[in-house]
């Protein structure tokens, strides 16, 4: 199995529940050489790879992906995890910044996500397998000062159930799951002072996702019994956000 943004956050611990169930697991980064070598030493079992690429480059995506079929001896469960998640509040940023940010950030988490699947499904369309992309509540309830991000994971979640349709017939499920804030590097500027006690507060709980928490979820819906969620967007955020 192959998960993006693995060396870090919730796609390390995702690696980590796989690993820990007996699965080879293809470790991707796109510059953290020495935290994905650190965390394929740590994982249990053998035979798990590092994997770098950039996915806003098509080439470099299906070379990760082709990779990992090829090192691990086939590809059964893509995890889409790897994401950008920067501030361009549409009154305070230049029109040049606003084109760069709505560019990389599509091109990361939206494109390279669908460009990951395309190239996923050419290995398991004789075999079946299990897509899980990582969307967020922002999908739902907006984010006014990264605007281009919850509307890339809105997208995500439509890539989600197209998919689902179009790969199901080949024993492809496809699903994915959507988190609220986590502790992770990326949120921990957010989750500092007194921002991070109102970040908490969203929640009844008064506390914001674990990584493994999120990992969990993913490592059912990539079980043989999570075939019928295939299609479905799980939301992750503790009550801090509610859809009908």
């Amino acid at each position: 199995m192959l998960v993006t943004g693995s060396s870090r956050g919730i796609g390390r611990a995702v690696a980590a529940a796989f690993a820990a169930s007996g699965d080879r697991v293809a470790v991707h980064h796109r510059d953290s050489a020495e935290l994905a070598e650190q965390l394929v030493a740590s994982l249990p079992g053998e035979g798990h790879v590092v994997l770098r690429a950039d996915l806003t480059d098509p080439a470099a995506v299906q070379r990760m992906v082709d990779g990992a079929a090829e090192r691990l001896g086939g590809l059964d469960v893509l995890v889409n995890n790897a994401g950008v998640y920067q501030p361009h509040p549409v009154l305070d940023t230049t029109y040049e910044q606003w084109q760069q940010q709505w560019r990389h950030t599509l091109d990361t988490n939206l494109v390279g996500a669908a460009n990951a699947i395309w190239c996923a499904a050419r290995h398991m369309r004789q075999r079946g397998g299990r897509i899980i992309n990582v969307s967020s509540r922002g999908a739902f309830r907006g984010e006014p000062n990264q605007p281009a991000y919850g509307a890339s994971k809105a997208a995500l979640n439509s890539l989600t159930q197209s998919l689902a349709v179009a790969l199901g017939p080949y024993g492809i499920a496809v699903a994915a799951v959507a988190p609220g804030f986590v502790e992770t590097d990326m949120t921990n500027e957010h989750l500092k002072a007194e921002r991070g006690a109102a970040i908490r507060a969203q929640s009844p709980f008064n506390r914001v996702a674990r990584p493994q928490e999120i990992a969990a979820a993913v490592h059912w819906l990539a079980s043989p019994e999570a075939e019928w969620a295939s299609g479905t967007i799980i939301d992750l955020n503790g009550a801090s956000y509610l859809r009908s």
